[in-house]
Formats: structure tokens, sequence, C-alpha cells
């Protein structure tokens, strides 16, 4: 047993010392250490060498979360020789030291507590061998916009073959729609031509248009999956994957009526601006006038705080980007357009400052408003709109603007995907989009083993961060296909056959599906797929057999850990 420093992490909150002598004595306790940093190399050489020497059949590392070093020091007791499922992390930084910074007492006593479990637990852990399963060389893409389409092309190139489906009648998604983009200039059709003539020229990629996803079964490295074609006759496919990207993109918000003077002739979302923009011929028209001033609102459907009923909270990111980079475009088409941008923050993050610095030279205004007190959409006289807003710039100093059009900078939302989502078991997060495990440790895949998302539908980004994400996804799944297996966790719950008299209870209460009937000496009982099973636990109460338990923490596990817990410090 190890308790770590953290460099000041721990022990500036926990008395360490005082850790590793209240469990010294803990039954099955051989070795009790205090280490600066466990996770250091000079640490783990000496964790190995303990090990060895002293014959041990169990770890307990008291550090960080295991979030970080489960993996670290799993590995640790493998180059030992002792079997990584025997070892125990326990989290008294972020759990303990970090949660009680100010009560050094109250911290100590928790961390001994809380190392007491630890000893219990791995002292009734029995050695487990990961779940092998071999992998089928293929993956299926869902969406084919330009993350869809990328990743497509990057499984290709590793020798994966690719099925690609898409609802639309032909692939692309909204890049296709789209005429100028920044930073580079080109036009999204044209881009989307390329990728589509890249798919073509590859013999295993499939492309399915007018398309849905209508079935899924089996787990990582093998899904069974069926897609309907609607053209040229309705029919249903199947074929067997190893993995499932998800890229199916975004929505835009549609403002209400009456939201910034929506409704009104002239006011009219970026989306349609930017079509504009894109439509040949000099000058700027709108239904065959000129357009001499344009009013930009910013934030329209995204930093909507807490109020209302399905508030989208988020910032959506592209949006400042995509508003200042549309006025470049309106300066080029009619120089002497006058514009004027009403925003609460302006986000132009990275290298996109740049396109904030061309605006404000070439004349656009920039106006700040309060999210309390948003701009006014009216109509004005002589067929215009009027806009008036305080510029929190100018100490609140109210303006009135006359706009031939008033543009509202709409934010991406999630798109309606509630069939897809009934059959991959997608995560949904609290705003709408696809959730990922870890936005920065594992930012494509999603807690369903094999199953990765990319591009918009896990939330707002640009067409270059789509496509980065969407390689990311390639490289995650190719890894796992390549090699020809997959490992996973064997910390899944396990049936007692004698015991389970099938009810079905226990199916009810799993959210992944992983509980089947089968036969067993002539009657009914419930069996776990290993593969599609998470090892949540939430199967183990609703038995009233006792015929569940969940490897690692079986319920011998869990009640040595509570009296652990509960027993005396001295």
């Amino acid at each position: 047993m190890y308790v770590c420093h953290c460099g000041g992490n721990i022990s500036d909150y926990v008395d360490v010392n005082r850790v590793v002598e209240a469990v010294r004595e803990e039954p099955g306790v051989v070795v009790a250490r205090e280490a600066m940093f466990t996770c250091s190399d000079a640490s783990q050489q000496e964790i190995i060498r303990d090990i060895k020497e002293q014959e041990l059949d169990g770890l307990v590392v008291a550090s960080c979360s295991p979030r970080l070093h489960l993996h670290t020091f799993r590995d640790v007791a493998k180059r030992a020789g002792l079997n990584p499922y025997q070892y125990t992390q326990v989290n008294i930084r972020e759990q303990c030291s970090w949660a009680h910074t100010g009560d050094r007492e109250g911290a100590t006593a928790k961390a001994i507590r809380l190392v007491r479990a630890g000893i219990a637990r791995t002292r009734l852990t029995e050695p487990l061998q990961p779940l092998k399963i071999d992998t089928v060389p293929a993956v299926l893409v869902v969406g084919a916009g330009i993350a869809g389409l990328r990743a497509a092309i990057g499984l290709a190139d590793t020798g994966i073959s690719v099925y690609v489906v898409e609802r639309e009648a032909a692939p692309g998604g909204r890049v296709a729609r789209l005429g100028r983009m920044y930073p580079h200039g080109k036009r999204g059709r044209e881009l989307i031509n390329q990728l589509v003539e890249e798919v073509q020229k590859r013999e295993n990629i499939t492309l399915f248009t007018g398309a849905g996803l209508v079935e899924k079964s089996g787990s990582i490295g093998n899904f069974q999956v069926r897609i309907r074609v609607r053209e040229p006759v309705e029919s249903e496919i199947g074929v067997q994957v190893g993995a499932i990207i998800v890229a199916t993109g975004f929505d835009l918000y549609q403002p209400r009526e009456g939201e910034y003077g929506f409704g009104l002739e002239g006011v009219i979302t970026l989306d349609d601006f930017l079509e504009l923009l894109d439509a040949p011929g000099a000058g700027l028209n709108f239904r065959g006038r000129e357009v001499k001033d344009v009013v930009y609102v910013y934030c329209v459907g995204s930093r909507q705080g807490a109020g209302g009923e399905g508030a989208n909270r988020y910032c959506s990111r592209y949006c400042c980007n995509a508003a200042v980079h549309a006025a470049s475009l309106a300066f080029d088409k009619s120089p002497g357009v006058r514009q004027y941008h009403l925003f609460r923050d302006m986000r132009t993050y990275g290298r996109f400052e740049l396109f904030y610095q061309e605006a404000l030279r070439r004349g656009a205004v920039f106006l700040k408003f309060d999210e309390s007190e948003p701009p006014r959409v009216e109509r004005g006289e002589g067929g215009k709109l009027k806009v008036t807003v305080k510029d929190l710039l100018t100490c609140g100093e109210e303006f009135e603007l006359q706009a031939d059009l008033v543009v509202l900078v709409t934010g991406m939302v999630p798109r309606e995907n509630g069939k897809l989502v009934d059959i991959l078991k997608l995560p949904v997060g609290r705003d709408g989009f696809f959730n990922e495990i870890h936005p920065k440790l594992r930012p494509v895949e999603t807690v369903v083993d094999g199953l990765f998302i990319c591009g918009t539908c896990q939330g707002p980004k640009n067409s270059s961060e789509s496509v980065a994400s969407a390689l990311a996804a390639v490289t995650q799944s190719a890894s796992i296909l390549k090699k020809g297996y997959v490992e996973l966790e064997p910390l899944v719950a396990a049936v007692d056959p004698r015991r389970c008299n099938w009810c079905g209870e226990c199916a009810g209460t799993c959210p992944y599906s992983a509980i089947e009937r089968e036969h067993y000496q002539d009657r009914e009982v419930a069996r776990v797929n290993e593969a599609v099973c998470k090892g949540c636990g939430g199967c183990v109460p609703s038995c009233s057999r006792g015929a569940l338990n969940l490897k690692g923490y079986s319920d011998e596990q869990i009640r040595a850990m509570i009296d652990a817990l509960a027993k005396e410090i001295c």
C-alpha cells in the first residue's frame, strides 16, 4: 500500500504519514509506504521491486483520480508479475484533499477510511483477464457531410472497408450549400465535390444515399446493422462492421416569430444572407432593392441562459467568425455598404481574430449590448427597418439604426435524431448534442464501445474542426480494427445460473441491453453479453435471488469496504 504526496496536492491537506501508520496493521498489509510522486519512474520501480521481493498478491495506491493513472499502475502491476485487476486506486486527491482544504483533521480521517476500504476490496480481488474479441475490418459511417466523407476516405486509406449512410439524396450536408468559406476562401460545393471524387476512387467505400439505419445488434468488433435504401427500389441491406462512426451534423436555430423582428420583411438569418452574397452579379440586392445598410444581431439562439424550456445555454462558437467573414464578403460585393454589428461578446478565437480586425479596418461598426436589454427591431419609415440598441462601449448611449436588412446571426442546434439515438443507444448531453467520454482525454469515444462521434453532431464546430475530429475518429476506430482483436474490461456483471430463474427484471434495468435470455439445463436463465456490458452494476440489486454479481465489485467486496469505512479511527 502506497500513499502519494502528489507534490503537496495531497500532503498539504492530508497528514500522509498518519494515513500510512493507521493502515499499516490492517489485515493483509505487508508493505506500507509514502512517496512524493507514486507515478514517477523511481516510485514505480520501487513498487515493482516490493511486489517481486515480498511476493505480494495485491496492490493499493492512494493518490489522484483513477481517470489519470489507473492504467499507469495496472501496467506497474503487470510488469511486476501481478494481475493488473488485483490493483486498486484510491482517490484521496479530488475526493479528499481538494474537497476539504480547510479541514486537515477531517481530510486525514476521511483518507484513512478510504484507504482502508481500498485494502478491504483488494484482499478479496480475484485475478481477471481482459475480454478478447475478434474484430471485423469494416466501419459504418452515418452521415455524408464533410466530416463523414473525410472519415470514410481516411479509413479506406488504412485498408478498412467503409459503408457510408446518408439520409439525403446527395452527400455533402450543409457545407455543400455554402459559398466562399473561411479561412481558405474555397467554395463549399468545390470542397464536397473533391471529397466525393476521392470517395468514388476507392473501391472499399460503399456510399448509400437516401438511406437510413434501421437496426443494430452485436457489440464492438462485430456489429450487425441493417440499412434501408429508398432508391431505386426500397430494400434493406445487412452488413457487418467492427465499429460505427456517427457524423450526422447539425441544424440551424430557427428564430421564433417576432424574435428580433423575425417575420418582418428584411429580417433574415445569416444563412439566408450568405445565399444573397453568393448570388451572381455585382452589388447587394434584396428582393429587387439595393441594400445600403445592414445590421447584424449576434447570439440569436445561443447563450440564452436558464430562461424558458429548451433554452440553448451554450455558445455556438462559429457564429462570430461567420458573421465577420460575411461582413468582408459584403464589402467585396458592395464596397459602399454600411454594416453595424450588435454583439454581446466578440468571440473570434485564434487566427479568426484577423477577420474581426479586417471588418473594423473596412468600416464596420461594432456596438456591444447587454443581454438584459437586447436590440429592438421594428418597421421604420420608407420601407426600412429601425433597430434600437444601447451601446455599452459608449456608456449605454442609445442608437437608432436604419437598416435595409437585419441579419440574425443564428447558432447551431442539435439535429433531430431520435430514432438513431434509440438504435445506437447514443449518449445525449443536456445541450442535446451527442456526448463524448471526455472532451480532452477521449474526445470522440462514447460510453458504447466501438461507437464514435465526430463533427457537429457532438457540438458546434467549424469545418476544419469537424475534419480534425473526423480524423481522430478514424485513428481510434482503425487502431482497434487493424489489430484484429480488441481487449475489453473484465469488470462486468456475471450470472450464477443455479440461482437464476428468469424473470426479466435485470434485463429491464440494463441501459445497454446487455442481458439476454438463454436455456440452461432445461430452464431459462439470464446471460450477460460481456462485450456489451459496461459494468455499471445497475442490474445487481434488481435480482431478488442474488443471482447477479459484479466482477471486481462483488457483494462480499462491497460489504468489506463498508465495514472498513465504518471502523473506528484511533
